[in-house]
């Protein structure tokens, strides 16, 4: 047994990453002031994704020791470690990561290399014998508290998210100003719908189509309520009606609630197209009770320390 019944399950490992890609440095890219901010929301991110949440795995430290960028993690939980080890084996992770790292720095491919350590352990060569790996991470206890600098990147992620959607907000609102210069508009069709904005506990957000990554986390996130959700759903989307959502459950038991979930959204995607936003999906997140899902879709997690 790793651990008793009244201490937590708390372990430590590093992930190793690497751009095959010459022209791309990771470690200087996270050494530039400009950069670093962009960086580091990819990796957060992409950790978030292999959890399903936003407080799975949390980051003491990023090291540059080139040509690796080096991530020290902390696990709280045992099923978080567990489930970050079957998305680091499955590639997921590593997959998560070029797309995150892709956007945020506006490139076109960031090819990455991985490597898992705990220790003196290289767990890359036993990812198959998941219990052992879970045991060595579980050996290595943090040996430090979080680099202040991670806290201050984690408070410049949630402020950007915020000031993004009030810049997209203003951005809008000047393209509709009788009075405001002849400026380039960012073109609205492409990522609106005619509802521009919406209000979530009392905050304006930009409204947008519903990304992969919404995808993702509301498949891993919403578990039993996703027939909820797609009821309130389908006042507005007639692809969604009780007979669809019963043969839905139906068809992807064996696969499980993610499964299930992730169909019904992309029911609801397909059915919408641009017009599958997220001001049409927090309301009905709101309305069965999953706050929590609808901050962590809108970025308003915080990466706290887990008790």
């Amino acid at each position: 047994k790793m651990a008793g019944s009244s201490s937590p399950w708390i372990g430590s490992a590093y992930l190793f990453l690497q751009s095959t890609c010459k022209a791309i440095a990771l470690p200087s890219l996270y050494e530039s002031s400009q950069k670093k901010p962009s960086v580091f929301k990819a990796l957060k991110l992409a950790l978030a994704d292999s959890t399903g949440s936003m407080n799975g795995v949390d980051m003491l430290k990023v090291h540059c020791s080139s040509p690796h960028l080096i991530v020290q993690l902390k696990f709280c939980k045992q099923e978080n470690c567990r489930r970050f080890l079957q998305s680091y084996r499955e590639g997921a992770l590593q997959e998560s990561l070029q797309n995150h790292l892709q956007i945020s720095l506006a490139m076109t491919k960031v090819p990455l290399e991985m490597e898992l350590k705990a220790g003196s352990e290289h767990l890359d060569d036993m990812l198959k014998d998941e219990d052992r790996c879970l045991e060595c991470i579980y050996r290595e206890k943090p040996d430090r508290l979080r680099d202040e600098e991670i806290t201050e990147l984690e408070e410049c992620l949630k402020s950007l998210v915020v000031n993004q959607s009030i810049n997209n907000n203003k951005a809008v609102k000047d393209c509709t100003s009788p009075n405001s210069p002849s400026l380039p508009c960012p073109s609205q069709s492409s990522s609106l719908s005619p509802q521009v904005t919406f209000i979530f506990q009392g905050q304006e957000f930009a409204n947008r189509t519903l990304t992969p990554d919404d995808h993702q986390k509301f498949a891993k996130l919403v578990s039993k309520k996703w027939k909820q959700v797609a009821r309130s759903l389908q006042k507005t989307c007639r692809a969604l009606r009780d007979p669809v959502i019963d043969n839905l459950a139906l068809e992807y038991d064996r696969e499980g609630l993610y499964e299930q979930a992730y169909q019904m959204l992309l029911r609801f995607i397909q059915s919408e197209g641009k017009k599958a936003t997220i001001a049409r999906l927090i309301p009905a997140l709101e309305e069965n009770g999953l706050v929590s899902l609808a901050e962590e879709l809108l970025g308003l997690h915080s990466n706290e320390d887990c008790s």
